[in-house]
C-alpha cells in the first residue's frame, strides 16, 4: 500500500520494515493506553511484550523509536479499516457517504487518539497543529487518490482532486482535534446525513434519484 510507504517517511520509520515486532507493539500499544507515552517505560514495554530489555532495545534503540513504530501501525490500521468499510463496486454517492462515516466512526473509536488528546495534548498536539503539515500531506495525497479514481470511473467531474482533498483532510483533522460539534461522528445515521448533504456537494457527486 503507497500510503504505507509516506506515512513511515512522515514518522521516521523504516521503510524496509512495514509490520513492525507485533509482539513488541501490542506490548507497547497496551501500556500507553494504560499510563500514556510519557509514563510509559521501556522496561514496562518490554515486560507487557514478554521480551527482555536488552531484546526490546535490539529490535527499538528508544522509547522514540517505539512511540513511532506504534503510530505508524495504528496509522496504517486506521485506513486499512476504513478502506474496509467501503464497497468499491457501489454508486460513488455511497462510496464518498460510507467514506465518511467510516472515518468519522473509526476516529470516533480510536482509544490511543482519544487517550493523548484527553490526557496528554501536549505530546500529540504539535503532531496536529503547528507540525501537522506532514499530515496533511498525507491526508491530502490518500483522499485524492480516491477522487481521481472516481473521476476516471466517470462517476465525479474533472477538477482539480489536490484541492478538495485537502479541505477534506484538514476537516479530518479539525474533527480530530475538536470531535464535540455540530458535524456528527460517533452516530452512523446522523454522519450519513451530514455526508449526503455537505460531503457529496463537496466533491460534486450527482444524487441518486430515487424513484
Amino acid at each position: 500500500m503507497a500510503i504505507v510507504g509516506i506515512l513511515q517517511q512522515m514518522l521516521g520509520g523504516d521503510p524496509s520494515d512495514d509490520e513492525g515486532d507485533p509482539a513488541i507493539l501490542d506490548g507497547a500499544l497496551a501500556a500507553f493506553l494504560d499510563f500514556g507515552i510519557k509514563r510509559t517505560s521501556m522496561n514496562e514495554v518490554a515486560k507487557r511484550s514478554g521480551v527482555s530489555p536488552a531484546t526490546l532495545y535490539r529490535r527499538y534503540s528508544s522509547k522514540n523509536a517505539v512511540v513511532q513504530a506504534v503510530g505508524l501501525r495504528e496509522a496504517v490500521r486506521f485506513v486499512e479499516a476504513v478502506d474496509a468499510r467501503i464497497d468499491r463496486s457501489a454508486p460513488v454517492e455511497e462510496q464518498v457517504t460510507e467514506g465518511f462515516v467510516a472515518f468519522a466512526t473509526t476516529l470516533a473509536n480510536n482509544r490511543l487518539l482519544r487517550r493523548l488528546l484527553t490526557t496528554e495534548p501536549d505530546v500529540v498536539l504539535p503532531f496536529l497543529t503547528t507540525n501537522a503539515g506532514p499530515l496533511l500531506a498525507v491526508g491530502r495525497a490518500y483522499l485524492a487518490a480516491d477522487l481521481r479514481v472516481m473521476q476516471q470511473s466517470g462517476g465525479l467531474p474533472e477538477y482539480d482532486a489536490d484541492y478538495v482533498a485537502e479541505i477534506l483532510a484538514r476537516l479530518a483533522l479539525s474533527l480530530a482535534l475538536t470531535p464535540d460539534g455540530l458535524i456528527p461522528i460517533d452516530d452512523d445515521a446522523a454522519a450519513r446525513d451530514f455526508a449526503r448533504a455537505h460531503i457529496g456537494a463537496l466533491v460534486r457527486v450527482a444524487p441518486i434519484s430515487v424513484e
